[in-house]
């Protein structure tokens, strides 16, 4: 049976005039709060765990404080974790305000995924107790169908418990908020790079240049390079050298074979050959120089340097004559807190010097640091291309403290000697190491205990009993 049709259950203008209501209600009695909509940057596709989620608008609101007595919830709670804080808040927001000044703005690109609707897992700083919480449920039936429709939106928050999401609203009160907490990482930056300082030793009668005739195959780690003795017959006259191996499609063989001293005295061509090293097939065959013309016998390092990402370029004078220029590359080693010129392998001796030659060798990436990082802005490797957020920035220590290590990307380590460059201050260090520890939490032996974790069986990662 229809409804009386002479009854107006509920009217187009009266439906309005009660929004107006409460809307007033709202601008006079409530208080202004920050709605935060939280953007999905990447989720894993079969159980829609959210990987990473950010924070980066903000849309002022009025809103009512439905627990206007105080927060509810749990309140706080002493556990062997520490102070935990269970605070809940109800909020009340005008649906058509809502529906008018924040939805329309709501727009994410391919990428990221918002919410039209006032969303659980939004967040709301709260400025009466200067805090952030969580939208935990979103009821939109309360007040049931008052003239046959609903006209606000019930906001049950929790305190927020941040866990490395990205907060970036450009309201510092805000953002400044989660200073302090969540996972931070430490990188040892260089303030101040420096060139190594590498010098020529010239000899007669060297090695000249090695010949790889045949790479072998096999290998399970770099073989012994044995040269025949000098005839000089002292010990330190012989040439020495090392072999580089690479593995090409489950092979591994020798790429390179570099001289480390060319030696001194030779007059006829020494035989090369290779020790050890599990593999075989091996061959090298090398020319010499027993004209009396001086030739580089060795490269000796005074000035490893500091601030060196990748190997630097070397270049040695040409001798008097014009005649063949001695060539050389550089091997890096790095000591747990800078990268730098452990070597130089000669790769021609040259010849026909008559003075020792000089040895240039080209500057790190960042001779000067430069600049300084904001909080918040995106930090990126400039040869790993790892990206990070700015926690913290002392310029005293050279210390930047970062979060959100790789997030959103597939690259989540810096290479040391690369350059950290601000993209937003365009500042720009080299990297001295990285502490991937979080040093600032004060429950930081959490990581030990989940180091020790991951060592023991997790069915949750894989099938301990194989695959098939």
């Amino acid at each position: 049976m229809a409804l009386n049709p002479y009854f107006l259950h509920g009217s187009n203008t009266e439906q309005r005039l009660i929004q107006d209501l409460i809307n007033e209600q709202l601008r006079m009695h409530g208080v202004e709060i920050t709605y935060i909509p939280r953007k999905f940057v990447n989720k894993k596709t079969i159980i829609e765990e959210v990987q990473a989620s950010k924070f980066d608008e903000n849309f002022s609101i009025e809103a009512y404080v439905g627990t206007y007595d105080g927060y509810t919830g749990a309140g706080d709670i002493l556990t062997k974790f520490g102070m935990s804080l269970r605070d809940d808040v109800t909020l009340i927001i005008s649906k058509e305000r809502y529906e008018e000044f924040i939805s329309p703005f709501l727009v994410g690109d391919a990428q990221i995924e918002v919410a039209t609707r006032p969303s659980e897992g939004d967040l709301i700083y709260f400025p009466l107790g200067n805090r952030l919480f969580e939208i935990k449920f979103v009821e939109h039936e309360k007040p049931f169908y008052q003239l046959g429709k609903t006209y606000v939106y019930e906001l049950q928050c929790e305190l927020f418990e941040y866990e490395d999401e990205i907060i970036d609203t450009d309201i510092e009160e805000i953002d400044t908020l989660v200073e302090d907490i969540g996972y931070i990482a430490t990188l040892n930056l260089i303030g101040v790079g420096r060139t190594a300082d590498v010098t020529a030793v010239l000899g007669n009668g060297y090695v000249d240049e090695i010949y790889l005739n045949d790479d072998g195959y096999g290998f399970t780690s770099d073989p012994l390079v044995s040269i025949t003795p000098s005839p000089t017959g002292i010990p330190n006259n012989d040439a020495r050298a090392v072999a580089i191996t690479t593995t090409k499609g489950g092979v591994t063989s020798i790429e390179h074979v570099y001289l480390t001293f060319a030696g001194i005295g030779y007059t006829t061509i020494p035989t090369i050959t290779f020790v050890g090293g599990g593999g075989s097939g091996a061959a090298a065959t090398c020319s010499i120089n027993s004209s009396g013309s001086q030739g580089v016998v060795a490269f000796v390092v005074n000035d490893g340097g500091t601030g060196y990402g990748t190997a630097p370029l070397i270049t040695v004078s040409d001798p008097a004559t014009g005649s063949d220029v001695a060539t050389g590359i550089a091997s890096m080693a790095y000591d747990g807190t800078n990268s730098y010129v452990n070597s130089i392998y000669i790769t021609n001796s040259g010849s026909e010097y008559v003075g020792i030659p000089t040895v240039t060798v080209a500057d790190p990436d960042v001779i000067l640091g430069i600049g300084t990082y904001l909080f918040n802005e995106v930090v990126q490797g400039s040869r790993s291309y790892t990206t990070a957020r700015v926690k913290d920035w002392n310029l005293d220590n050279y210390i930047l403290e970062i979060s959100n290590l790789g997030i959103g990307g597939t690259i989540t380590g810096f290479y040391p000697g690369e350059t950290i460059v601000g993209q937003t201050s365009g500042a720009e260090f080299s990297l001295r190491s990285v502490v991937i520890d979080d040093l600032y939490d004060k429950y930081a032996q959490n990581d030990e205990i989940e180091l020790e974790a991951d060592a023991l069986l997790d069915f949750t990662e894989s099938n301990p009993f194989g695959n098939y």
